[in-house]
């Protein structure tokens, strides 16, 4: 099917205009002042609208394989698209563990099945999240782009050297989870801080790719700043709930912290400290979450709790939140997206900034509804989105 969006905003980390644009066989077939010869085509009204690159989130929590009652592979992916992310990159912390290729595969394939979103896979650095055991290197197939023991970290010294010298002889990145479990008792901070100085320390002197994920100090801006500006090989992302909230006890890893760490985190993405946003998108059932378990569902809440945050204050340009959450974490991922462009694949989301909404429970797609964000106004709403040229949420899909 062909789709004309018309008198839109078309916006990327390059900048805006307003033309009409022509979706045809997957990509982005012609952009244009008006192209009303084409109007045999689906076509979208989007005067006052936005049309962006779809959104890339570097940190899901997607559940399957084993626990499924909180989350699967196409609720999660579905959550994804109603929050405009055609591409996104799931933990290892599974039942079993992702730690091998049997399981790396069935996550994959159990993806392209169902053909809803580009789904990533991390497997974990450690046998079974142990931080004792490196997994089998040697076995990562080509396409293997990041490792991670997402949700405990690696207490070791001597593991996470190991894994940083195994890293950049096969050209694999690490994902960081910065806590120090020993600490987080007592100092939560330190417990992030402390890990961060590590991790970017062995980049520097091994050459290791690491991504730092959910950054949420000031500390930790500070060290991945400087650790930066020496050439160490890092990037890192915060999340959207770090950057909104402030002084909450809504239970995440890491917690909620200060107004302070959230101007930090701010100056970061305006400086290019902090690469992009992730969600963390942690999905809980009732149960779990009221005993105790850490996370948020984010996907859907994303784009609106960012804009309110950053654009909508007077903190970033548009152009500036379409970089951080489409074009670098791409970037990181060495995947050619995040620019609307004539032959581009047609990976896009269409978004109303002026429109507020209050968070409803009910309209959460997720399995999971574990949300400090139900019940608040946010400001600017995802209404289509696009992969591959077909419309997979919004409109009468």
């Amino acid at each position: 099917m062909k789709f004309l969006i018309k008198n839109v905003k078309l916006t990327d980390h390059r900048g805006s205009k307003i033309s009409d644009l022509l979706i045809e066989d997957e990509i982005i077939k012609k952009i244009g002042k008006d192209l009303s010869a084409y109007e045999d085509s689906m076509v979208i009204d989007g005067t006052g609208k936005v049309l962006m690159p779809s959104f890339v989130d570097l940190h899901v929590h997607f559940r399957d394989p084993g626990y499924t009652y909180k989350e699967d592979i196409e609720s999660g992916s579905r959550a994804a698209l109603k929050g405009g992310y055609t591409i996104c990159y799931a933990m290892a912390n599974t039942k079993p563990v992702c730690d091998n290729m049997e399981i790396y595969n069935y996550i994959r394939e159990k993806s392209k099945d169902l053909d809803l979103i580009d789904l990533y896979q991390n497997i974990a650095v450690t046998k079974n999240l142990s931080g004792k055991e490196l997994t089998d290197f040697e076995s990562f197939g080509d396409d293997v782009k990041f490792i991670s023991d997402d949700g405990r970290g690696i207490l070791s010294n001597h593991v996470m050297n190991q894994a940083c010298l195994e890293a950049k002889k096969h050209n694999i990145g690490i994902m960081v989870h910065g806590e120090d479990p020993e600490i987080s008792p007592y100092d939560y901070r330190l417990a992030e801080d402390i890990i961060t100085l590590r991790d970017s320390y062995l980049s520097k002197i091994t050459g290791a790719k690491i991504h730092f994920s959910h950054v949420s100090t000031r500390g930790s801006v500070e060290i991945i700043r400087d650790y930066k500006a020496q050439g160490a090989n890092i990037t890192c992302e915060t999340t959207p709930h770090h950057i909104y909230l402030a002084g909450e006890d809504f239970r995440v890893n890491p917690p909620i912290r200060e107004k302070a760490d959230n101007e930090a985190l701010i100056q970061g993405l305006k400086d290019g400290t902090i690469d992009c946003i992730s969600t963390d998108h942690a999905p809980h059932s009732k149960e779990d979450k009221e005993k105790g378990a850490p996370g948020m569902v984010g996907l859907e809440t994303a784009f609106a709790t960012s804009y309110t945050a950053l654009v909508d204050s007077g903190n970033l340009s548009l152009e500036k939140l379409s970089q951080v959450m489409a074009y670098n974490p791409a970037k990181i991922l060495g995947l050619d997206h995040g620019e609307i462009k004539e032959g581009a694949r047609a990976d896009l989301v269409l978004v109303d900034c002026e429109e507020e909404y209050i968070v409803s429970q009910a309209d959460i797609v997720s399995k999971s509804k574990n949300s400090p964000f139900i019940g608040r106004k946010l400001k600017g709403k995802v209404l289509m989105t696009f992969r591959k040229g077909r419309l997979m949420y919004g409109g009468k899909n």
